[in-house]
């Protein structure tokens, strides 16, 4: 069965086909603060993606762009002592996102353009559809003029005819049409804006941000056409995949195509992908809402593995709400996969796992679970349904090391169950399984470490004798500890 998904411009389900290299074009973020789960949602999504494709044996060329050029970005200028310029602060939250990101267990893209790195495209791509009639100076700004882009409203299904104005309230007088939307800004940030967009009071200068010289004006490029300059520099004229969140279908993504098929005479993205909402509350997680849970807070308090199992517990196209009902879901639906996987591997490593004991259901669960997932994944990336199949899986691991406990284990069956937990749940769903011996390792280490810090205290309070036993009752027990002058530090004997 071939990959088929739901493609926002056909308005239905396609079969996905390709030739060669996938190149896939994910819309990142605007750095102006920490990321969310609800952007985390978006970038899981395009994460499993990107590993069923290669699954599939196809080679995946994912860009994912960094916008750092924008009016929420300025306005946190001065927040911070060292947040003097625009580019302070979206460094800040650029590594933030990068270790989110990480933190996540996310492929890393094959690059992450930035604006302010791709400023000569935007520029040259521009000129272009001024030269092709298209987009007109005024004022020093460059609009791209919708009534002369045919297709205009493909993707969103809306009229020309009655959409309302985009951009600021200034740009209106300097407009052909109300719909026309800016690909370059004369000057900086406007006072207005970043005031709009501040979270302390900047005083009597109000940053302007980053400016560039231009052929029209010294000036900030538009917020569509940044993606555009940057996905066709590092992927080509036409994509095969573009995938964003539903609230950038109108205008961003709507305005991409315009400016981009306009410029190139090519189809910008043969798919179009777009992600559902996260909700909690009952309203879209958003910054300015101030209902959302910052990506390194989930991760100190969930852990990678839930907030992943989360996120495959609902359909991409479709809204998700955060709820403790269903986060209390994600984190039972989980340990059951790493009970069992834990289970599989003891029994496996286990000197009562044998190469002539077989068990036939056992067998057949794997092969079904690997058939069940791979249907699940190829019917527009099901990830409950994949997911349920591996807990199926669980269930024959069980019931197979419940029943031959006195007994001998089926050596190769447990090995490919092993293997599809490590292949489908690892390698494609991203949860990072670890085998009882690592886990072992690591809690070891955290008791080592916290007799250390008792020791120390003893050692702090003048008690030198109660110190050193602690020292030689962890040397019996194979743990070897130097004293130094960054303090003590230990290794396994």
């Amino acid at each position: 069965m071939s990959l088929v998904v739901t493609d926002t411009l056909e308005d239905e389900r396609v079969e996905f086909t390709a030739d060669g290299d996938v190149t896939l074009y994910v819309c990142g973020l605007t750095v102006s603060d920490d990321p969310h789960l609800g952007h985390a949602r978006l970038w899981f999504h395009a994460d499993v993606l990107h590993r069923w494709l290669e699954h599939e044996g196809y080679d995946v060329r994912h860009v994912e762009n960094v916008t750092d050029v924008n009016e929420k970005i300025t306005a946190r200028v001065g927040e911070r002592d060292e947040w003097t310029a625009e580019r302070d602060v979206a460094e800040t939250f650029t590594a933030s996102v990068f270790d989110s990101m990480r933190g996540l267990n996310l492929k890393r893209a094959e690059v992450y353009p930035r604006v302010t790195e791709h400023v000569p495209e935007i520029v040259d791509l521009t000129e272009t559809l001024i030269e092709k009639g298209y987009a007109y100076e005024s004022n020093g700004s460059v609009y791209f003029d919708v009534t002369r882009f045919d297709d205009y409203g493909k993707l969103s299904n809306q009229d020309l005819d009655a959409l309302e104005a985009q951009g600021e309230p200034d740009e209106r007088s300097e407009k052909r049409n109300p719909a026309d939307f800016a690909l370059w800004k004369a000057d900086g940030v406007s006072e207005s804006a970043a005031r709009e967009h501040a979270k302390h009071d900047h005083g009597a200068e109000t940053p302007s941000g980053e400016t560039w010289d231009s052929p029209w004006s010294e000036g900030r490029p538009g917020w569509h056409v940044e993606c555009s300059a940057m996905s066709t520099t590092h992927l080509g004229d036409t994509l095969d995949i573009h995938m964003g969140g539903r609230d950038l279908v109108f205008p961003h993504h709507e305005n991409e195509i315009a400016q981009s098929e306009a410029a190139t005479d090519e189809a910008f993205a043969r798919h179009w992908l777009h992600v559902g909402l996260l909700e909690m509350d009952g309203e879209k997680m958003s910054s300015s809402i101030g209902n959302f849970w910052t990506v390194p807070d989930a991760l100190d308090e969930l852990g990678v593995n839930v907030i992943r199992t989360f996120y495959a517990g609902a359909a991409y196209r479709s809204e998700q709400a955060l709820t403790e009902e269903t986060m209390a879901e994600a984190e039972e639906r989980w340990e059951r996969l790493s009970r069992t996987y834990d289970r599989a591997v003891e029994a496996l490593d286990s000197t009562d796992a044998r190469a002539k004991a077989a068990d036939a259901a056992l067998r057949e669960a794997v092969a079904t679970a690997r058939e069940e997932f791979a249907a699940a994944m190829n019917d527009d990336l099901n990830l409950r349904e994949a997911t349920a199949a591996l807990l199926d899986l669980t269930d024959a691991v069980n019931r197979h090391v419940d029943a031959n406990s006195d007994s001998a284990y089926d050596y190769r069956g447990l090995r490919e169950a092993v293997e599809a937990f490590e292949a489908l749940g690892g390698d494609v769903l991203g949860l990072q399984f670890e085998s009882p011996s690592e886990g072992d390792v690591d809690l070891a280490g955290e008791l080592v470490e916290l007799v250390l810090d008792v020791r120390e205290a003893e050692r702090e309070a003048g008690n030198y004798e109660r110190a050193d036993e602690l020292r030689d009752a962890l040397r019996e027990v194979g743990v070897e500890i130097e004293d130094g002058p960054d303090g003590a530090t230990y290794r396994f004997e």
